[in-house]
């Protein structure tokens, strides 16, 4: 028989200045409300001085609600001066993907959300194009067509992203994902977004800039390629990194072959990233992440 969960879930991350007692104090928090930790990760960064912890448990004391439960561990939370958050398991953030003409993350996540592989509610697609309305309708999942028409004026693209940041706060959006949206985003839209929107990027390839980095890297020779997905900034491309991963290639390949196994690459490592997302994975450390997997 399938195993109920009785108590309900939860997940904490928090941040602070490495100290002694940071873990004894948070278990006992935690033992002395009435929870179980079903399991924990922590990292101390020697560098940063920062210490780092990702705790799931289950609130087994019904007596103990989750205002309670909130409330007191702000008290312990202002005492040793963390950043944290305290997340309920058992919800599935809402999630809106934005694509262009390149669509072979976006299908690879709807595949994923549909095979309950990936644990989010995606309400909606967002495209400057109508290549993908169809696959969208496939899902069940609403469909938004944002146009911008190439040289468009300072004007045009405020009022497009304008639109954007109305469906992101009228659906409650959690994570925005940039599924291959080939549109640079405004610094007033990454700031609105900071923390909660996640872009790919054929990495492995930095002085491949512009249409078809995939052939350009051939007509160079290159032996690695790959991808990273990193938070998105109002610098291009240089947000915090999330995940990476490479394949090697070789001389007998050809550029289609490289695109293809590029974007196989794209899909999995954007995939691992929104996952560890969702399942709060993710703890920023200045300009880079701490990932518990």
């Amino acid at each position: 028989m399938p195993m109920t969960h009785l108590h309900p879930e939860y997940i904490l991350t928090l941040s602070c200045v490495d100290q002694r007692g940071i873990v004894h104090r948070v278990s006992g928090f935690l033992a002395d409300h009435g929870c179980n930790i079903i399991d924990s990760a922590q990292f101390g960064d020697g560098q940063s001085k920062l210490f780092f912890m990702r705790v799931h448990f289950s609130a087994e004391d019904g007596a103990i609600s989750d205002a309670t439960l909130r409330d007191d561990f702000a008290t312990l939370g202002a005492s040793m001066q963390m950043q944290w958050q305290l997340h309920d398991a058992a919800h599935k953030p809402r999630v809106l993907l934005m694509v262009s003409k390149i669509g072979h993350c976006l299908n690879d996540l709807l595949f994923r959300h549909r095979s309950g592989l990936l644990p989010v509610e995606i309400m909606g697609v967002v495209s400057n194009h109508t290549d993908f309305y169809q696959l969208a309708a496939s899902y069940n999942i609403p469909f938004h067509h944002l146009p911008l028409a190439p040289g468009a004026s300072v004007d045009a693209k405020r009022a497009q992203e304008q639109r954007i940041m109305e469906l992101v706060d009228s659906q409650k959006i959690e994570l925005v994902v940039l599924a291959r949206y080939m549109q640079i985003l405004s610094q007033e839209l990454c700031t609105a977004l900071e923390g909660r929107a996640i872009n790919i990027h054929h990495s492995f390839l930095p002085s491949f800039k512009g249409a078809k980095p995939y052939y350009q890297a051939h007509e160079r020779g290159v032996k690695l390629i790959g991808a990273t997905a990193h938070f998105v900034t109002g610098t291009l491309d240089e947000g915090p990194i999330i995940e990476q991963d490479v394949e090697r290639v070789d001389h007998a390949m050809g550029p289609d072959t490289l695109t293809s196994i590029g974007r196989d690459v794209e899909c999995v490592v954007l995939a691992r990233a929104v996952k560890w997302f969702v399942e709060h994975r993710i703890v920023l450390n200045g300009h880079k992440t701490v990932v518990f997997k």
